[in-house]
């Protein structure tokens, strides 16, 4: 027996490894580019609204930007270049595989089936052989048949016939499967031929050269170094250090924009030789007299300022907060580009802060957020959030001499006749325009806090170091809602979970003790709900609403617990037919005690990061016992009551009128110190002097 090494020139077995090394890059990037999206701006709600800003379709288009950007081009050709070249595999190995020499089957040579004895095979083969034998069949032209072709057909039936009767012939046949026993065969390298011609090899060693010691380490080095090149907040690595250097402890909410302008994103946004282009005309309507959202310092700070991508990038973004017509497509697009990459940099800017733990500059992040997301300068109205408000409608409302602004929620509580007078009216809203405001001020998620306490899980005190939970009861209430009804009582508490409830105590959903029913009927504990998407109109970007608690030490004005981040909520805000519900919604933070025993006094702030004058703070106190008080509570859940059978327990029927509580019966293991009969005290377990009630 020979073997022949052949490097596949009828391309049997080459296109099934190009196959399988294409699906293996394809599938996946399909995968990929198909899977559902599960970022929050895919799956939250709009307000509704019709506003259409100005510049709506440079918006859009900035939108659809980064949108493409994200969605990464490349990877789409590659997974249509991927299902091209698998597709003309498959057809190769369709066609190949007609041409390829079949099994040896005596079976199928003769036409019977693999049940027919030997008696029948014997005479199947006569019959054919009448048929098929040289001597008796002619060749036929119009099937392209020669004597050769006839003799070896007759050949391939007798020796079919002796492989299912003669002996020696079958036990070839079954040894070796065929019945001239051992056979010579070739076996197929999955490499086409002409890569081992002679001539050819240095041209495939260069090909693979290029594949494995370039293409291969430059792909793998573009990933490695790509992914050190930006931080968790999805920032370059050296804009973060550049806002750090930046940073103040009494830096203000404009030295934070002009923070924000030292990242390089804008240097990739705004290149070398596009800076200058369109920068002397942008300034001068910036910088104009008329433009009062700028101080002085902040004017300085764009006038002196030696590299222009970055100045060009601080002044659209003054641009874009100030709502500034710059009467240039170009100039006016990318004053809305610049918005998405500074809200992305506010967030190396708040981890910056937060590593310092001053108040200041942190609570300054958040507001800078909040001015980006609304196109609202800083210091400005939070009345300029609505649809079709300007200065104009705003010094209506406000006056003219106006230290502390409106809140939305200030301008809703007043009597709609007043409100109306203010805002409607010539050079002020249309009746139309008034509507609109009126329409998404009522839907603004504002949420109030009705209830706000320390306990620990399971505890009826705070000892020093323990886990401690800050749980905060508060409830969505728009502006302008009437007739708001009182929160249940029973929404105010907040039951310890039951002792199996592992979702509940790892903080994975609600506890089972009690049920929450959603708008679409079901009652489903692991349903989340999701507030609107923030109404945005100028930001080219889709931003879910965030709500950050934390804690500060009032008297040094630091960070004393960091921000907990709060984007879903476990009850519905709004009802089937689009009413608020008024939910209590508990939110939990969880974090360890100090370790000292006393009165710890902290401001609780609770700040959402999409619209302005929705913030909140309170005073809250954590009240931190002595150790030797929790195991005294503990001794005396211990100690039961009287038998109702004993004289003491009839004594105190008589006393009390009442009739003593049954003994508990202790388990027959007491073998653990931690295990105590709480039951009927479930309801207390955070019976504390640390809560705040808040009103509504």
């Amino acid at each position: 027996m020979s073997t022949d090494y052949t490097y596949d020139e009828q391309g049997q077995f080459f296109p099934y490894f190009v196959l399988t090394l294409t699906g293996l890059v394809t599938f996946p990037l399909t995968y990929n580019l198909l899977k559902p999206p599960k970022d929050l701006e895919n799956t939250a709600p709009r307000i509704r609204s019709d506003f259409k800003p100005e510049h709506e379709d440079l918006i859009e288009a900035q939108k659809r930007k980064r949108l493409r950007k994200e969605r990464r081009i490349k990877r789409i050709v590659t997974v249509v270049l991927g299902y091209a070249i698998m597709a003309y595999m498959a057809y190769l190995i369709v066609i190949t595989a007609r041409a390829s020499p079949k099994i040896w089957d005596p079976y199928d040579i003769l036409g019977v089936s693999r049940s027919a004895n030997e008696r029948a095979i014997t005479k199947h083969y006569k019959r054919l052989s009448l048929l098929y034998h040289p001597d008796k069949i002619r060749p036929d032209p119009a099937k392209n048949e020669t004597i050769e072709l006839l003799n070896e057909r007759f050949v391939e039936l007798t020796k079919a016939y002796k492989a299912l009767t003669d002996e020696e012939v079958r036990n070839n046949y079954l040894q070796y499967g065929h019945p001239d026993g051992k056979q010579s065969f070739s076996i197929g390298i999955a490499l086409p031929q002409f890569i081992v011609t002679e001539g050819n090899g240095k041209y495939v060693l260069l090909v693979y050269g290029g594949l494995l010691g370039v293409l291969l380490p430059y792909i793998v080095g573009k990933w490695w170094y790509g992914s050190q090149r930006y931080t968790k907040e999805r920032v370059y690595v050296a804009s973060a250090g550049n806002i750090f250097r930046e940073y103040k402890d009494d830096i203000t909410d404009g030295g934070i924009v002009n923070a924000l302008s030292s990242g390089d994103e804008f240097k990739e946004a705004i290149p070398a030789q596009k800076a200058e282009t369109g920068l002397a005309k942008l300034e001068q309507k910036v910088l104009a007299d008329d433009n009062k959202f700028l101080t002085d310092q902040e004017r300085e700070a764009i006038k002196g300022m030696d590299d222009l991508s970055r100045r060009k990038a601080l002044a659209l973004l003054w641009a874009y907060l100030g709502r500034v017509e710059l009467d240039d497509p170009i100039l006016n697009g990318e004053k809305y580009e610049v918005a998405p990459i500074a809200l992305s940099l506010n967030e190396a800017f708040t981890a910056v802060s937060l590593a310092f733990g001053n108040l200041r500059p942190l609570l300054g992040s958040f507001r800078t957020s909040q001015n980006l997301i609304q196109a609202v300068a800083p210091g400005s109205s939070p009345l300029l959030q609505l649809p079709h408000f300007t200065d104009k409608v705003v010094r209506s409302i406000e006056g003219e001499d106006v230290k502390n602004h409106f809140s939305v929620q200030k301008f809703m509580d007043m009597p709609e006749e007043k409100r109306r007078s203010l805002t409607v009216g010539a050079g002020l809203l249309s009746e139309q325009q008034y509507t609109t405001a009126i329409t998404v001020a009522k839907q603004l998620p504002v949420l109030k806090i009705s209830k706000a306490w320390f306990k620990v899980m399971g505890e009826k005190v705070i000892t020093p170091s323990s886990l401690v939970q800050l749980v905060v009861k508060a409830r969505f209430i728009p502006p302008g809602s009437k007739d708001v009804p009182e929160p249940d009582p029973a929404d105010l508490e907040d039951i310890d979970p039951e002792e199996g409830d592992l979702d509940a105590l790892m903080g994975r959903g609600p506890s089972r003790n009690r049920s929450v029913k959603f708008a679409d009927g079901q009652n489903n504990v692991n349903k989340k709900v999701q507030p609107p998407l923030a109404h945005a109109p100028y930001l080219a970007l889709d931003h879910s609403p965030r709500w950050q608690i934390f804690l500060v030490d009032g008297k040094q004005g630091k960070i004393a617990v960091p921000p907990f981040t709060f984007t879903t909520f476990e009850k519905p805000m709004l009802d089937e037919a689009g009413n608020p519900t008024y939910n209590v919604q508990t939110l939990r933070m969880q974090f360890q005690a100090p370790p000292q025993v006393g009165d710890f006094h902290f401001v609780m702030h609770m700040v959402c990061d999409s619209y302005i004058g929705l913030d909140s703070k309170l005073d809250i106190t954590l009240h931190i016992d002595d150790p030797a008080k929790a195991a005294a509570l503990e001794e005396e859940d211990d100690i039961s009551e009287p038998d109702e059978d004993s004289i003491a327990g009839q004594m105190q029927a008589l006393k009390t009128g009442q009739p003593p509580k049954k003994k508990a019966k202790k388990p027959a293991d007491d073998s653990s110190d931690e295990e105590s009969d709480t039951e009927g005290d479930e309801g207390d377990t955070s019976d504390t002097n640390t809560e705040t009630d808040v009103d509504d």
